[in-house]
């Protein structure tokens, strides 16, 4: 199984993609202008090349856990990608809080939204990965 988690913004949307054993989560490029047209379907292609089976989708709560004008905004792309995917493609958000500020504190090639999409990513896996693999796998 493949996770790819995004974090998503308006201008940009930061990219992650899991291994097959669900142990690593690697930053990947980015995809710019996410809610239009063109946006969902380099994420559509991305799905079909990397053989993607489930997304995580960053939620962007408030402190107190609350939603904000972002968390709406990431619950509606949310519904669009999954109306472009379909439900073969399950899409699941998660909170995201103080992603952006992990990753602002790690190097790599790709963009910081990608890398706080890996660290969306790494949470996930350790709060629900074992929940998706057998032990089979």
């Amino acid at each position: 199984m493949r996770v790819l988690a995004l974090d998503h913004g308006a201008a940009r949307c930061g990219c992650a993609l899991s291994d097959t054993t669900g142990t690593l989560a690697t930053p990947i490029g980015e995809v710019l202008r996410p809610d239009t047209k063109a946006g969902i379907k380099k994420l559509r292609e991305l799905v079909e090349e990397r053989a993607v089976d489930r997304i995580v989708v960053g939620l962007p709560l408030s402190l107190s856990g609350g939603d904000s004008d972002q968390t709406r905004e990431a619950r509606a792309f949310a519904d669009r990608l999954s109306a472009a995917l379909g439900p073969e493609v399950p899409i699941e958000l998660f909170d995201e809080r103080f992603t952006t500020t992990i990753a602002a504190g790690t190097d790599g090639r790709e963009s910081e939204d990608s890398r706080a999409a890996a660290v969306l990513l790494d949470d996930w896996l350790a709060r629900h990965g074992h929940e998706h693999w057998s032990t089979d796998e």
